[in-house]
């Protein structure tokens, strides 16, 4: 799996901040943004703090994502506000690359991978007599992908709240943990407390007791 942060809203914990202010100052917004920036960070933290978090829309993130599962790229366009762009497997001819679960890799590796070979060798001889966007019908979840997500701050907290957690598919807890880190680097203040609810607000919505996070 390979996450790069390709582009991002320039400081994007100081535009967040300045927008909270201009909710309540008569100040234009130039002056604000210029302000002492450990007093924006105080100001942001805050306001993240009671839940105004409209203000961190005004942030965006770009990532390019490669060698995922189709698995995990039908569970990330769930997450509605976003914008995705998506390899095609009607116009690209697929390679053989495809994504194994720990769980198979550990106790079915040989006939996993003897089962690839079959599906990409019907799958090659299918694109040489039916169109490539009939001959991707035969290939599985597991077939590798490139996709192009751009989310804002918040649609982001949201998403590592959920993807986060030790209960998520592995694949995708895998992304959201490394997408997490790369915004971390960049935006630090608003996305301090992003994770888990188990880790960020020590409570558990699925009240999973048995998880070695559950909150004591």
């Amino acid at each position: 799996m390979d996450v790069e942060l390709i582009a991002y809203t320039p400081e994007p914990d100081i535009i967040a901040a300045a927008a909270a202010l201009l909710t309540h100052s008569k100040s234009d917004f130039g002056d604000l943004k210029n302000a002492d920036p450990e007093k924006l960070r105080k100001v942001l933290r805050a306001v993240i703090d009671m839940g105004h978090t409209s203000v961190v829309e005004h942030a965006y993130f770009t990532f390019a994502i490669s060698g995922v599962s189709r698995v995990l790229t039908h569970q990330l366009v769930r997450h509605r506000i976003a914008s995705y762009s998506q390899q095609s497997q009607r116009y690209v001819e697929q390679e053989r690359e495809y994504i194994v679960p720990p769980s198979i890799e550990k106790n079915f590796r040989k006939e996993y991978e003897e089962m690839m070979k079959k599906i990409w060798d019907f799958y090659d001889m299918l694109k040489e007599k039916v169109p490539v966007e009939d001959a991707r019908y035969v290939l599985p979840n597991a077939s590798a992908t490139r996709i192009v997500v751009s989310m804002n701050a918040r649609s982001l907290l949201n998403f590592f709240e959920l993807r986060c957690c030790l209960h998520a598919q592995w694949e995708i807890r895998k992304l959201a943990w490394k997408m997490l880190k790369l915004v971390r680097e960049v935006a630090p203040t608003i996305f301090e407390k992003a994770g888990p609810p188990c880790k960020t607000r020590h409570v558990c919505p699925m009240n999973k007791k048995s998880c070695r996070w559950y909150p004591k």
